[in-house]
């Protein structure tokens, strides 16, 4: 069974998160599989946050991680509406930073209202910009205004090796994920294409039967209004004018 694009997006998130940290210089605190003592509180309804013991956040596993990051960062970033590739970049920048900022920045990439919220607009906004750039020149500009954004925090100095790393490495994988799907071939839509493309002949195919089964005798009642001699001239004429205009074309 295949795995679902969070699941990929988080295995990509966590490379990144690591283990339990508490470095004195990161406003998160206490932090275990990138989930901060704060959040982890939060998620467990405990009230104040600091009264949920640092050894709570050192031992939380990646299920229960999984679960945070699924409703406070993938849901409600939006990402899972997102084609593959730019799911992660928006997924893990929404980890970093916010799931608000994170989609007003990408907003503000598509030149669309910036309320922080993926709706119509933010999804017609990203097909047309994918269909006229790609989507791989979407999510290196997006990946851009992420660093850009980051490079002006005040912890910079502090993190932005590490960030800018991050990024770089998030930015890889995106590109990969979106040159992936564009390239992998959707047997579906082949079969339709298939299908559209022979329809034509199996309409005249079944014209011409009709016409010569009357010709021999047989009575297809739902067929009294055309002459035998009218379908079969109509199912050639259908044949003949479809190659006409496949030669045609081929030829401009």
């Amino acid at each position: 069974m295949a795995r679902s694009r969070f699941d990929v997006c988080l295995d990509e998130v966590l490379r990144h998160e690591g283990g339990y940290a508490d470095h004195p210089s990161d406003p998160g605190g206490a932090t275990n599989l990138g989930i901060t003592r704060q959040t982890l509180a939060s998620w467990r309804k405990v009230s104040p946050w600091w009264a949920l013991e640092k050894a709570e956040v050192r031992g939380l596993k990646r299920d229960e991680a999984a679960q945070i990051y699924r409703a406070n960062y993938w849901d409600r970033s939006g990402a899972g509406h997102l084609p593959p590739g730019l799911d992660l970049a928006l997924f893990d920048f929404a980890v970093n930073s916010g799931p608000d900022r994170a989609v007003r920045i990408l907003q503000a990439e598509l030149a669309v209202a910036t309320d922080g919220r993926v709706g119509p607009l933010t999804l017609d906004a990203i097909k047309t910009r994918i269909a006229l750039k790609g989507a791989a020149g979407l999510i290196d500009a997006f990946c851009g205004r992420r660093l850009s954004f980051l490079s002006q925090l005040s912890t910079y100095a502090v993190f932005g090796k590490g960030w800018s790393a991050r990024v770089a490495a998030i930015r890889k994988a995106a590109l990969a994920a979106a040159t992936t799907t564009s390239t992998k071939p959707n047997t579906w839509s082949t079969t339709m294409d298939r299908f559209n493309g022979y329809k034509t002949y199996i309409t005249a195919a079944l014209m011409l039967l009709a016409g010569l089964a009357q010709v021999l005798g047989v009575d297809l009642p739902a067929l009294d209004s055309g002459s035998a001699g009218h379908l079969i001239m109509e199912a050639l004429a259908v044949i003949f004018l479809r190659k006409g205009l496949k030669a045609d074309l081929a030829r401009g």
